[in-house]
C-alpha cells in the first residue's frame, strides 16, 4: 500500500467544529493575524506558518508539523502557545493574495492535491473574520445558483 500524497504549505489553518480553513498568502500578508482573529471568535488553531496537508479517504486533511505544533506567531509579540485541533478535514481555502471586489461574488474553487475546495478571496473590511466564522458554521449561498 502506498503512502498518501502530502505536502507542507507555507500557510496557516484554523478549525471550527472540526472543519478546517486553510489560509494562504505570501509572507507578511496576514495569515497568522487572520488566524488569531478567527481564534478570538472561537476557532481553534490547527497549524501556523507551515501546514502539512494530505489526502486521506478522499478528503484533504490538515495537521501541524511536530516542531511547531501548538504555536502561533503574533507579530511584535513573538510565539504564543495555543490549544490545537489537529488533524482536521479542510473544507475551504482563503487566498490573501487575491482581493475580492464583488459585493456578491460567484462561488469560486481551487484545487489542492487533486481535490476541489471552495476558495474565498481576501476582503479588506472589518467583517471578514466574522463572515469566515459564519461561512464555517453554515456555508454560503451561491448567488448564481
Amino acid at each position: 500500500m502506498s503512502e498518501p500524497e502530502s505536502l507542507i504549505l507555507h500557510a496557516s489553518c484554523v478549525a471550527l467544529e472540526g472543519q478546517g480553513l486553510l489560509i494562504t498568502g505570501a509572507s507578511g500578508r496576514g495569515k497568522s493575524a487572520l488566524a488569531l482573529q478567527l481564534m478570538a471568535y472561537g476557532a481553534q488553531l490547527v497549524a501556523d506558518d507551515r501546514v502539512l496537508v494530505q489526502v486521506l479517504d478522499g478528503q484533504v486533511i490538515a495537521r501541524a508539523p511536530d516542531p511547531i505544533r501548538g504555536l502561533i506567531e503574533a507579530r511584535c509579540m513573538g510565539l504564543l502557545k495555543a490549544q490545537i485541533r489537529s488533524p482536521v478535514p479542510v473544507v475551504a481555502m482563503v487566498d490573501l493574495e487575491q482581493l475580492e471586489t464583488e459585493r456578491l461574488p460567484r462561488r469560486q474553487t481551487t484545487r489542492l492535491l487533486g481535490k476541489t475546495l471552495p476558495l474565498v478571496k481576501r476582503v479588506d473590511a472589518p467583517h471578514f473574520a466574522p463572515a469566515l466564522m459564519q461561512f464555517l458554521r453554515c456555508g454560503a449561498l451561491d448567488p448564481d445558483a
